[in-house]
């Protein structure tokens, strides 16, 4: 979800100004379309194998603000309308997206016996796999996270740094990777550390929580992540602004600088996919997985439920000898 103050009104204007032209009203049909691959620059170390254009008529909601995959190709999302989506992913001969098969919704249960209006209790912005099964959900406004056994069950509240009551209503957790070892790194997308430029970060887990920075791109906030095997993360920032519009990064955070940080460091990512390489989209998820040999990234963008704006879903894989743990320890 888009936070500061002054960005609805750059919305009203992108829409009135065109920016999102190539957008049509899509009624109930498909769920989700097929994408082509993406022209990526030289170099890159991912390979993009195409995507899915949602459509949230058909799904039923849109505004999907997290992204896991799991390596039976089990899709889940949850929406900042306090919704989540379960789903197959159909893959072609050739790992190019087809589908979203047998498809679930269904909406997040709130720690209280009643609930709470969704503007308050369902702004939910993160997700991660929880230690031993079922799921962490990240919410801002009401700053939380809540574990559910099944995303239809109810939700326990988890005990979180207690400064994160204090972040800014729409500028809290968008981020939570779940690490190996039981380690969870969590980044507030609008939460200002000490040193200039960065944004409050924390790694560990419930009561044992160390107090670390996030460095983001200028222009850019964090805006969700996922864990790798080898230790490290993916990080997605997006960027917002005249006459750009929406923009998107894709980053890795090396095994080694998650592995013993000090109190107060500043974690700083390595791009892997410039601004220029994404559709210009508000991207809010980010996912790997293995398949068929393969490490894969899925990135999702969050539509805000606007009719000129798209929810998208792109697959990629890394290419040979640039997965992640090979670009953590590259050779000399």
């Amino acid at each position: 979800m888009l936070n500061p103050p002054g960005r609805r009104g750059l919305l009203a204007m992108a829409a009135l100004g065109g920016l999102g032209a190539c957008a049509t009203l899509r009624l109930a049909g498909e769920p989700a379309t097929p994408l082509p691959p993406l022209a990526l620059p030289p170099g890159t170390p991912l390979e993009s194998r195409g995507g899915l254009r949602l459509n949230r008529h058909a799904i039923g909601f849109g505004g999907l603000s997290a992204l896991h995959v799991d390596d039976a190709l089990r899709l889940t999302a949850i929406s900042d309308q306090g919704r989540w989506l379960q789903a197959g992913l159909r893959l072609g001969p050739e790992g190019e997206p087809r589908a979203l098969e047998a498809i679930e919704t269904g909406r997040l249960a709130s720690e209280f016996p009643i609930s709470l209006p969704r503007s308050v209790d369902g702004d939910a912005e993160s997700l991660a796999p929880g230690p031993g099964g079922g799921w962490l959900v990240g919410f801002e406004r009401r700053h939380r996270v809540c574990a559910h056994d099944t995303l239809r069950g109810p939700c326990r509240p988890v005990a979180m740094p207690s400064a994160l009551r204090l972040a800014p209503v729409n500028g809290g957790l968008e981020s939570l990777a779940a690490l190996p070892g039981g380690r969870w790194l969590a980044i507030t997308e609008a939460m200002p550390a000490e040193a200039e430029g960065t944004r409050r970060a924390w790694l560990g887990s419930p009561g044992a929580w160390l107090p670390l920075a996030y460095r983001p791109t200028p222009g850019f906030v964090p805006t969700d992540a996922c864990g790798l095997p080898d230790g490290g993360a993916l990080v997605v920032e997006r960027g917002f602004g005249l006459p750009h519009g929406f923009q998107g990064r894709l980053l890795h955070l090396p095994a080694a600088r998650l592995a013993n940080p000090g109190e107060g460091a500043v974690l700083q990512a390595e791009t892997l996919l410039p601004e220029t390489a994404l559709p210009r989209e508000n991207w809010e998820g980010v996912a790997s997985f293995r398949h068929a040999g393969r490490h894969w990234v899925a990135l999702l963008a969050d539509d805000n439920e606007l009719f000129f704006q798209e929810g998208l879903l792109l697959l990629f894989t890394f290419r040979a000898g640039m997965a992640p743990e090979a670009l953590s320890h590259p050779r000399s």
